[in-house]
Parts: C-alpha cells; sequence; structure tokens
C-alpha cells in the first residue's frame, strides 16, 4: 500500500481519494464501486425525498460492498427544508460512521454526528469557514477550489492559494476538493499540505456511474472552458454545464429588472436537471461539473481508475524527489 496518510488510517481505505456527494449520481452502485476500489465511496442523502429512503440506500450498499462508506449531508437554503435532523438519525441508526456535511448552519446536524461517534469530513470554501467549523469538532475539512462544480461559495479562491492557506492557518486535517482527476493532482494535493482529494465530476464520467452514457460522453468531448457561473446575484454561486438553458438563465439573471428569483426558478428545475442524467440530452435542463471536465478523456471503471490513479501519483512523486540533490557538505 504506496499511501499511509491520515485520511487512509482514519477511514481505513487504501486510496486516499474520497467520492465527493452528489446529487442525483451518489446512489449505492455509485458509492459501493468507488469503494470497492479503494477510495471512500459516499451516498448522497438528499437524492432521497424522505429519510426511509436512505435507511433502504445504505442497506443496499452494505450489499455490494464489505469495505468502508459514508454519506453525504449537504444543508442548502430551501423554502421548505428538509428534515436535515432525520436524515442525521438515520446515518446514525444504521451505524454509519464516516459523513460528509456541506452547506449553511450545519452546527446542529454535526453536533448530533459528532455524538454518536461519526468522523465528520466538511466541506468548505473559505478558510474563516473551515475554521468555524474546526470549533463545531470536525474531523476533516474539504477544501473546495473555485473550480468545483457545484456551489463554489462567493470568493472565487482557486485550489493552488486554498490549500496553501489551509495548510498555514488549520489545524485539523484536510482533503483537496475541485479541480482533481488523475495522480498528479493528487500527488501535487499532497505536496501543498492534503491527505487526499476528493472527486465528483471525475467519478460520474465512469462506468458504474448511474447517468446516462451520453452525459458521460459529452464530459469526455468538453474542456474546461464549458463551464458557466449561475446565481450569483443571490449569493448561492453554482458552476454548471455551459449549454442552451444555462444559457438562458445567465440572460435572465444579467438582465431582470426585478431580481426576484422566481425569474429564474425555471430554468433551475432539480427536476430538468436529474431528466439530463435519465434521458441523456445534455441541453435538456441544468447540471454541475466542474473545470476538471477539461482533464478528463475516458470513461473507465472506478476499479481502473482508482489503480490508475495510485500509480501515477506515486510514480509522480518518486520522479519528483529527482529534482533534487543535496549540495555536498563542505
Amino acid at each position: 500500500m504506496p499511501f499511509d496518510t491520515e485520511l487512509t488510517r482514519r477511514l481505513g481505505i487504501a486510496v486516499p481519494i474520497v467520492q465527493g456527494g452528489m446529487q442525483h449520481v451518489g446512489t449505492a452502485e455509485m458509492a459501493s464501486a468507488v469503494s470497492n476500489a479503494g477510495g471512500l465511496g459516499i451516498i448522497t442523502a438528499l437524492i432521497f425525498p424522505e429519510p426511509e429512503g436512505l435507511r433502504q440506500e445504505i442497506r443496499r450498499c452494505r450489499k455490494m460492498t464489505s469495505k468502508p462508506f459514508g454519506v453525504n449531508i449537504t444543508l442548502l437554503p430551501a423554502l421548505v427544508p428538509p428534515n436535515y435532523d432525520a436524515y442525521a438519525q438515520v446515518v446514525i441508526d444504521e451505524g454509519i460512521n464516516i459523513v460528509e456535511t456541506a452547506g449553511n448552519s450545519p452546527g446542529p446536524v454535526i453536533s448530533k454526528l459528532k455524538k454518536a461517534g461519526c468522523i465528520v469530513l466538511h466541506k468548505c470554501t473559505t478558510i474563516r469557514h473551515a475554521q468555524s467549523a474546526v470549533k463545531l469538532g470536525v474531523d476533516f475539512l474539504s477544501i473546495d477550489g473555485f473550480e468545483c462544480a457545484g456551489h463554489v461559495g462567493e470568493s472565487d479562491i482557486t485550489n493552488f492559494i486554498l490549500l496553501s492557506r489551509a495548510r498555514q492557518s488549520l489545524n485539523v486535517p484536510f482533503i483537496a476538493s475541485g479541480g482533481f482527476a488523475d495522480g498528479q493532482g493528487l500527488a501535487a494535493a499532497l505536496c501543498l499540505g492534503a491527505c487526499g482529494v476528493n472527486m465528483g465530476t471525475r467519478f460520474m464520467c465512469t462506468v458504474e456511474s448511474p447517468i446516462h452514457q451520453n452525459i458521460k460522453e459529452q464530459i469526455v468531448k468538453s474542456d474546461e472552458t464549458d463551464t458557466a457561473l449561475l446565481m450569483r446575484r443571490w449569493r448561492n454561486t453554482t458552476r454548471l454545464y455551459r449549454n442552451k438553458v444555462t444559457e438562458q438563465a445567465i440572460k435572465v439573471e444579467q438582465e431582470s429588472k426585478t431580481g426576484e428569483f422566481s425569474e429564474i426558478a425555471p430554468f433551475v428545475s432539480g427536476k430538468r436537471g436529474r431528466e439530463v442524467f435519465v434521458n441523456g440530452d445534455p441541453e435538456y435542463g441544468v447540471w454541475t461539473a466542474g473545470q476538471v471536465i477539461g482533464l478528463i478523456h475516458d470513461i473507465p471503471t472506478c476499479k481502473d481508475l482508482v489503480a490508475r490513479i495510485e500509480k501515477e501519483a506515486e510514480d509522480t512523486l518518486k520522479e519528483k524527489t529527482g529534482l533534487f540533490t543535496p549540495s555536498p557538505k563542505l
């Protein structure tokens, strides 16, 4: 086992790679495939409208893997917020001891999980939020750079700076998230002080990913310039794949005289986004993707992808040590 980091030791995984929680994607099939490959698979709680759906998915996943896996609970603004406490209780009842949290005001959920003995990985887009999460007792921070898919925060700080700031400022181990797809990226993250990486978009484009093959092929064909930012006007900035619906939504956001979210709501419907992954039409609705799509050129199995990243990272780290030759002692 080439890698021995705080992440692999604490989580009991072979390779320091976490599959981030992804709406519509983080199913038992996805999570078990990543875990069986040696990383940490994650089931996304809010895929399921009711907590009991999450319970059944956890049980399904246990039949697919004997390896560790976790659950993502993301707290986001909503007119009618989900019962986050109930989802957390299902996690605890089912004996899941690794949870990825993210979003607004996570204190009560994190407190509940920590009292139950869970290892909590909390995702942050700024050092200020990371420091607040440390006070809540999280075990790992997932430092999410501006390159990432989905909710990017409002500070626009890319990972090269953010990870170094985390190394300088935090006394809790952290994971690098946003912009990672290969072993060179993993090696770079480790050199910047991270104990592993979190990958979302890269795992979307695998054989086991539960989305339509057309979408996977669209990711392969895309460049790093094929994403767009939406909803900054409402301080809920989100990185999406750039398609005709995203472009229409951007136009409404920029030109709206009222600033009413209702004007843009039909374009950002979660139902339409989910349908993209079912019908395979990348133009049907908005869907999240990170700038890392420019680094994705194939659709491997999770097993092959994780093994390749592990080998690339190992080779890269060995190769780079050769760049330094100690000066002879005088």
